[in-house]
């Protein structure tokens, strides 16, 4: 499988790129909003999601593991695919994606095509509880190179700010949230501190 590819752009589709790596021409999908910040004849580098069907081999770029997470998780959600995972991508950043589910915002998540007020509904509750579980595991190295605020903090307390890293936010913004979180919770785990800093940070 592809996990990433460098090379250069050579051509930009309505919903696809190619990247010429070293003379061979790699199409992948990509979202409205990663299509807008590449440029043809620039180097760029892509992290890629490999798909395999029966009849056919897909590759699907983001410019930031936070948008390939985004990408794997939106799609555990029954009647999201890859197109309509795109399509949210492109409608809304990392953050704005976890703000609206914060906030369980339906109105703001229905703003992709594709999206009708019933399976907005769907993402916004399923991914409410999902969402800090499957992106704190294993990503406290990921980010700004894993760097903490310090050794004091809890093991708990470094995960959350690293999964706030991987929806998007700033080191400090992310530093910020987790230590109100803990003020108010206590000496909670990863998940709920990561809930409390949604919450906190979408008002």
């Amino acid at each position: 499988m592809i996990g990433k590819l460098s090379g250069v752009i050579d051509t930009i589709g309505e919903d696809f790129v190619v990247l010429d790596v070293h003379g061979v021409g790699y199409l992948i999908q990509c979202s409205a909003r990663t299509l807008a910040q590449l440029h043809v004849g620039d180097a760029a580098k892509l992290a890629i999601e490999t798909q395999v069907r029966e009849d056919s081999i897909r590759l699907y770029g983001f410019l930031t593991e936070a948008e390939h997470e985004w990408f794997r998780l939106l799609q555990t959600v029954q009647g999201i695919g890859a197109k309509v995972a795109l399509a949210i991508q492109g409608a809304l950043s990392p953050e704005e994606l976890a703000t609206a589910i914060a906030r369980q915002d339906k109105a703001q998540i229905a703003r992709a095509q594709g999206i009708g007020p019933r399976l907005a509904a769907r993402l916004v509750t399923e991914l409410k509880e999902k969402l800090p579980a499957s992106l704190t595991l294993g990503h406290a190295a990921m980010g700004d190179g894993g760097a903490g605020r310090g050794t004091e903090e809890p093991a708990a307390a470094q995960d959350a700010v690293a999964a706030l890293l991987t929806l998007g936010y700033g080191r400090a913004q992310a530093s910020d949230a987790i230590e109100a979180a803990r003020r108010r919770l206590g000496e909670a785990d990863t998940a709920a501190l990561v809930r409390q800093a949604l919450r906190q940070l979408s008002r």
